[in-house]
């Protein structure tokens, strides 16, 4: 019976499912600024991206570019500079994911949303999402969540996605993340976790306007202002610089940067790599179109990230837990048995990484023993190992660490980045970088954190360290050779590992 009633529908039925299927699966994610932002028939779109990167600017960077600052204003207004971008790609590379990062205009949350539900539709078609890496991202990091509401109208990485599907010949997938705060801090968190993901064979696309609203003389003053300070590649730099606009007075700006908390992810993921080179590719605002009006702008830039192809080095949340691991283990064995232990030859390539590190030792908030080496000759898994055991008994400034005191003991390791040589005390980012110098037969270090956990200013850090460290005398600093490093510092309460 229920055949009989249905049969009389089933044409209607059939084209109800083949419009169905041609709008796309449930769960897809479809265009919601189609019409608006850009074209919304595919005929117009294509007229219209052809147009723009026609005039697009060429492409400068000989060096893989990993990621694109590019805005994501209506076309009209900021499309030419988002072609120039996206001119910096070769079309015939293969990328095979393309992590779009943006801000929320609708929603604000703690963290990072990641859309897996679909696919994203533009009237050129489906772009492909990889859900296998956003499943890994939620599963596994507390910062990223499920928030398809604060995707569905959102037009940060939508706008980004034509530009990708005209301009790229091969097969490609996209990771959407949607930032809900600029928080410097949880941005670092979620900068620490997509930082393995900073490869050549993947694109950050990094979603964001400049000002917002003031006359066309003052965007421009403030907008080249922001791009320095995004160029200078700190973080610390460019929050300064954006509080510095926003306490200018200049008249109408509501904001510096309406994706500044994607712009810090990417600048935390990229760091001090010294490989990697940030290009201003182009600057203009929506007053230097005919749609334009010069009394009210928002400025856009496009800039590109490239690397020079040197490897970086970086250690994940996994990779700090297993050094701390290692030292904790090596320690206990040794104290009570006199001999190392042998740890599991399987370990990740950045664990057999040759590089320096400095292992201290805790107690009740303490200094119980610190000992370290700088020349990296041995994977960084065994210069652990060494400098655990090193700091526990070899340290001259303490008697040697028993293994009655191990588990009262905190572990914290400093893994160090190549020692640069500096021409003048004033190169020295306190706090971030540690010092070495060297004079005749003697030299010293202080590392990063010292600046940080005493106060000193720069002058005292450097009289201490030559005083205290190398022993040439408070002021025998001025003459000495000078050297900055960088520390990734991690210990066990951070990294919530198990005694």
């Amino acid at each position: 019976m229920h055949a009989l009633l249905i049969r009389p529908f089933l044409p209607l039925l059939i084209v109800v499912l083949c419009a169905a299927m041609d709008a796309g699966v449930a769960g897809d994610r479809p265009a919601a600024v189609a019409g608006q932002f850009y074209p919304g028939s595919a005929e117009e779109l294509r007229t219209n991206l052809q147009d723009l990167f026609a005039h697009a600017a060429q492409r400068t960077a000989a060096e893989p570019v990993l990621a694109l600052i590019v805005p994501h204003a209506g076309y009209v207004y900021s499309g030419r500079v988002a072609a120039s971008g996206f001119s910096q790609i070769p079309s015939d590379r293969q990328i095979d994911n393309i992590f779009v990062v943006g801000v929320s205009h609708h929603a604000s949350y703690e963290g990072a949303a990641v859309y897996i539900t679909g696919d994203f539709v533009t009237p050129l078609g489906k772009v492909a999402v990889n859900k296998d890496i956003g499943r890994t991202l939620l599963e596994h990091h507390d910062l990223f969540l499920e928030h398809d509401q604060a995707h569905a109208v959102e037009h940060a990485i939508e706008v980004q996605l034509p530009f990708l599907q005209f301009h790229l010949k091969r097969a490609f997938r996209i990771v959407p993340v949607l930032l809900g705060t600029a928080d410097p801090g949880v941005c670092a968190r979620v900068a620490e976790v997509l930082r393995p993901y900073l490869k050549p064979e993947n694109l950050f696309v990094i979603s964001t306007d400049l000002s917002h609203y003031p006359n066309y003389q003052d965007a421009v003053a403030t907008d080249h202002k922001t791009i320095d300070a995004v160029l200078c590649r700190s973080t610390q730099k460019l929050l300064a610089t954006v509080a510095e606009n926003e306490k200018s007075g200049v008249r109408q700006l509501v904001t510096s940067m309406c994706g500044l908390g994607a712009v810090l992810v990417l600048q935390s993921m990229v760091g001090s790599d010294e490989s990697a080179r940030y290009t201003l590719v182009q600057y203009a605002n929506s007053g230097d179109v005919p749609a334009g009006e010069q009394s009210r702008v928002v400025g856009y830039a496009a800039i590109s990230v490239s690397s020079s192809g040197k490897e970086s080095f970086h250690l994940r949340p996994e990779d700090r837990r297993q050094l701390l691991a290692i030292a904790r283990t090596t320690l206990r064995e040794y104290l009570q048995t006199g001999h190392l232990p042998s740890y599991d030859g399987r370990l990740p390539k950045s664990l057999k990484t040759p590089c320096g590190a400095f292992v201290t030792l805790k107690k009740r908030g303490e200094l119980r023993g610190c000992i370290g080496n700088f020349s990296g000759t041995q994977e960084l898994a065994q210069t652990v190992q060494s400098m655990a055991v090193s700091a526990a008994t070899e340290d001259p400034r303490f008697s040697p660490v028993t293994a009655d005191e191990l588990p009262g003991l905190d572990i914290e390791i400093s893994v160090l980045t190549p020692m640069r040589k500096i021409s003048s005390p004033e190169e020295i980012e306190l706090g971030k970088q540690g010092v070495y110098m060297r004079k005749g037969g003697h030299a010293g270090t202080f590392l990063p954190q010292v600046a940080r956990e005493t106060g000193w200013s720069l002058e005292e850090f450097l009289g201490h360290c030559a005083q205290d460290k190398a022993g040439i005398g408070w002021s025998g600093w001025k003459d000495a050779e000078l050297f900055v490093y960088e520390a990734d510092v991690f210990g066990e309460k951070e990294a919530g590992t198990v005694r």
